[in-house]
């Protein structure tokens, strides 16, 4: 057998036990429970905690989960976060093993990337690829922005919703979220380090209290002069491909073509740095983003508002 193969197997070998086929019911005009969809998952913990898509399990009255060996486990929707679109649910099921986590921020283009789910109702389908771009900012068909995505080659189809993306070693590092219809090796998950980031406030007030900037963007090297020049701490910033209307950032002056290098006063070379920083923290208090355009280094005054008021905000817009 080649090596590849080998390694294909070793990977989902460790990983495919702890990865779940959910179904979710919701009520009908007659109050009724019936079919409403299915995704999939992965337990992380020993204590039955699952991770999922949002739009998985989003309004189920009922969710089962269903394991590698056929067994079968009500699961409760413990919180989720439209923004990422991530969920967490717990289950009582007992006796699975729980999937190592790996580190999205290590990885690297061309690195090889196996995805586990249920497509279409097949349960634990292996598809395997590459990491094709990292730090890209995906909009949903609902609208939202979701950053710190990691686009890959490994092919994904509903039903894969919410399974992991895991590595070489079997370590999960993203959640399979979205494929862009009618594109072929267009794939997408979200960073497992921004599920463990959001981890605690799921688990705390089942929601994310996240401050909303309203910009889309795409990370990138700068050019070595650039760096130079302006004295920065990296190489990579965050080019900004568009804004929202009405939005703090469209208020503090941002525009498309801006380069960001840093927010309330630290580093952003990545769309996970700006995850990070826009904690509860921020919202409603002034900080300072500070961009390149055309070669000078602007500090622009910008407000963050709460990513539930954005919400609203853009559906009256709308």
């Amino acid at each position: 057998m080649d090596s590849y193969s080998q390694i294909v197997i070793s990977a989902v070998a460790t990983a495919k036990d702890s990865v779940v086929k959910i179904d979710v019911r919701k009520k009908d005009k007659q109050q009724k429970l019936v079919p409403a969809g299915s995704g999939s998952g992965f337990l992380f913990s020993t204590d039955g905690f699952v991770f999922t898509n949002s739009h998985v399990v989003h309004g189920a009255e009922d969710i089962r989960l269903t394991f590698a060996d056929g067994t079968d486990y009500p699961a409760t929707l413990v919180g989720e976060d439209p923004d990422s679109d991530l969920a967490l649910l717990q289950t009582p099921a007992t006796g699975h093993p729980a999937a190592r986590l790996g580190d999205s921020s290590a990885l690297q283009i061309g690195q090889l990337v196996i995805a586990i789910g249920n497509p279409y109702g097949f349960q634990h389908t292996v598809t395997s690829g590459v990491v094709s771009a990292l730090g890209r900012t995906l909009r949903t068909e609902t609208g939202r922005l979701i950053d710190n995505i990691v686009q890959t080659d490994a092919a994904l189809n509903p039903g894969n919703s919410g399974g992991p993306l895991i590595d070489a070693d079997g370590q999960v590092v993203g959640v399979n979220t979205a494929t862009i219809r009618g594109a072929q090796g267009l794939c997408f998950a979200i960073g497992i380090n921004t599920a463990t980031a959001i981890l605690p406030a799921l688990l705390r007030e089942g929601r994310v209290r996240r401050g909303y900037l309203g910009l889309s963007t795409q990370q990138v090297d700068l050019h070595p002069r650039v760096v130079g020049f302006h004295q920065l701490p990296t190489r990579q910033a965050l080019f900004v491909v568009g804004v929202e209307a009405g939005s703090p950032a469209a208020k503090a002056g941002l525009r498309e073509g801006d380069f960001v290098i840093a927010f309330a006063d630290q580093p952003v070379a990545s769309a996970d740095d700006l995850f990070r920083l826009l904690t509860q923290e921020k919202i409603g208090a002034f900080q300072f983003l500070t961009v390149l355009r055309n070669q000078q280094k602007l500090e622009l005054r910008i407000t963050p508002i709460e990513n539930g008021a954005a919400r609203a905000h853009l559906a009256k817009a709308a």
